[in-house]
């Protein structure tokens, strides 16, 4: 009898070994389709997308995995630089977008050409596509969680919004209505354009400065925190509670003030490394794996007590990070079966 299972167990080997040849993705190439690098977190996820493929190219995993992105942020050039990777003839596309809906036309055409298409961070919703994503309304939600607890009373609010028509700048925004309502003794007294950058939050932080009443805290979307900061000291208002967005330079100005008075806050964004994520899942497509179409991965969060921690191992003009293995991207797509 254990001849027969070992013989069995053999047999079963021999067909899973040969079944993984057949699948093999060595000869397969994938193309990052990306719609902005204009912030430090889209520079990082494009570094981070580039370290893992190269080891994966170096390791045969598979045939190549080039990565480009378009030098305006517009849903029409994407979607051009999508039906190009078409004519070229990728075997995957793994897309962050510019729009939800405005890429399906060029999404569904690669779809009808046989090749796999993953979005992620900003995803697409042409069915024919995967999606990897954080939750970001629950992004969104918990933020006002978290300022309930500083101030059960409630109080004046600026929103600092992202990159207009993404799915991102959406979701984290309905998450935050959603939070508000949650919690009405919050107000939302003025709401204005960060596009995820610095630079941008503090220049329109400061002009609805002089116009808006005293706020309790920012709520945002991530690369926004220093900018909204920034503005706060030049317009010579007190610090509200910023909501940070694990950027090294909010990480560097939140430890220095924790430092000089003790000030609170936290920090919550999605990690560059999902580039990576993606890049695994659409190599576990293209060796026959089956995946459901939409997978969530957690967002990253750094509280108080973890602010030292992060900001030793985050590089200066970077952002907190974790990067993928093919291990991990087998492990959520499990979960979500």
């Amino acid at each position: 009898m254990l001849k027969h299972l070992l013989m069995a167990g053999t047999a079963a080997a021999c067909l899973f070994a040969a079944g993984s040849a057949f699948a093999d993705t060595a000869d397969k190439t994938i193309a990052l389709s990306n719609n902005y690098a204009g912030n430090s977190w889209r520079q990082a996820m494009l570094q981070s997308w580039k370290t893992v493929t190269d080891k994966a190219v170096a390791d045969g995993v598979v045939k190549s995995a080039d990565a480009f992105t378009t030098a305006e942020n517009q849903a029409t050039e994407q979607a051009a630089q999508i039906q190009n990777m078409i004519l070229q003839g990728y075997d995957a596309i793994v897309i962050n977008a510019a729009s939800p809906t405005a890429l399906n036309g060029a999404v569904k055409e690669a779809c009808d050409a046989g090749i796999t298409v993953v979005s992620f961070d900003g995803i697409v919703t042409e069915p024919c596509a995967w999606r990897v994503a954080v939750d970001f309304k629950k992004m969104g939600s918990g933020q006002l969680d978290y300022l309930a607890k500083r101030y059960p009373d409630g109080g004046n609010l600026l929103e600092i919004r992202g990159l207009a028509g993404t799915s991102v700048d959406t979701e984290i925004h309905e998450g935050i209505a959603a939070g508000v309502a949650a919690n009405p003794k919050f107000k939302i007294v003025s709401e204005v354009q960060g596009d995820w950058t610095q630079t941008v939050a503090q220049k329109s932080v400061a002009g609805v400065l002089p116009s808006i009443p005293q706020v309790v805290g920012v709520v945002t979307q991530g690369g926004d925190g220093f900018g909204a900061a920034e503005a706060f000291t030049a317009a010579g208002r007190p610090t509200p509670t910023i909501i940070m967005g694990n950027r090294q330079d909010e990480l560097a100005w939140w430890k220095q003030q924790k430092d000089k008075d003790g000030y609170e806050t936290m920090s919550v964004s999605i990690a560059p490394g999902v580039s990576t994520l993606a890049f695994w899942v659409a190599q576990q497509i293209l060796d026959g794996q089956e995946v459901p179409k939409d997978l969530v991965v957690p967002f990253l969060s750094i509280d108080q007590a973890g602010l030292e921690e992060s900001l030793k191992t985050t590089p200066e003009g970077g952002v907190a990070n974790v990067e993928y293995s093919q291990d991990d991207a087998k492990k959520v797509i499990a979960e979500a079966k």
